[in-house]
């Protein structure tokens, strides 16, 4: 996905909230998005999903899956927990049990016939990251997720940014705490004075002091291996079949 000279201001006469920002982010990776209250994160990561449209420029190769978790999920909907992830599976074209794992997952059982409006600010997030997750994304935004969320569902984001990365998806995700600026393999943005900057340590495509082992698995369980792999911080180059030769990759 790439981000092609985007300009954004909320009015016409307005101050540019993000100013000629150029960024290409790569399938399979993590973009820790990091920045002060007020910087533009929020602003970037709705121009990623398209929730907000640029002034100038364009985002391009935009995957066709994107599930958006905004800061404070917008509980004030007359729904339930469980009738509103019906609808949101509905929504998306999908039978109405897609969110049954996702509600077991995420500790939301004894809150499936709860209002959302009656929803604990944490609880109410886990909905949204739930909904957000219902079809696998090609590109997943998190804005601040761990707000309000309780200790035990915190440590999921990490495995779920693992494994929609290791299917070769994109994860933006902002952090304003530096909660989540350790994310293994996580390559670092910061909004500062409407511009986007890049941390010159991240290196997508590795050091010099970087070595190749290769690894079999079965294949049942090769999607669970390049999630490890991901998740503890080592780079994927490319998954073949046994026979295939390396150069083919």
């Amino acid at each position: 996905m790439r981000f092609e000279g985007i300009w954004f201001r909320y009015a016409r006469r307005a101050d540019w909230t993000l100013r000629g920002v150029e960024a290409t982010v790569e399938p399979g990776r993590t973009v820790v998005v990091l920045g002060h209250n007020g910087a533009g994160k929020s602003t970037l990561l709705q121009l990623a999903v398209g929730v907000l449209h640029p002034g100038r420029g364009v985002i391009r190769d935009r995957p066709r899956v994107v599930g958006w978790v905004p800061e404070r999920f917008p509980a004030a909907q007359p729904f339930t927990t469980v009738d509103y992830l019906r609808s949101m599976s509905a929504v998306r074209g999908l039978p109405v049990t897609a969110a049954d794992p996702w509600i077991e997952r995420l500790g939301l059982g004894e809150h499936v016939d709860t209002p959302l409006a009656d929803l604990s600010k944490g609880t109410a997030q886990k909905v949204g990251l739930a909904q957000a997750l219902l079809a696998p994304p090609g590109l997943l935004v998190l804005d601040e997720p761990w707000e309000g969320l309780d200790a035990a569902s915190r440590t999921l984001v990490p495995q779920i940014v693992a494994e929609v990365t290791g299917a070769g998806g994109v994860v933006l995700v902002s952090d304003h705490r530096g909660e989540v600026a350790g994310l293994p393999g996580a390559i670092h943005w910061t909004v500062r004075d409407g511009e986007l900057h890049r941390d010159a340590t991240d290196d997508p495509g590795g050091g010099e002091d970087d070595v190749v082992v290769e690894v079999a698995v079965a294949r049942r369980e090769a999607d669970e291996a390049v999630v490890r792999l991901r998740a503890s911080g080592h780079r994927v180059l490319g998954v073949r079949e046994k026979h295939t030769p390396v150069e083919d990759r």
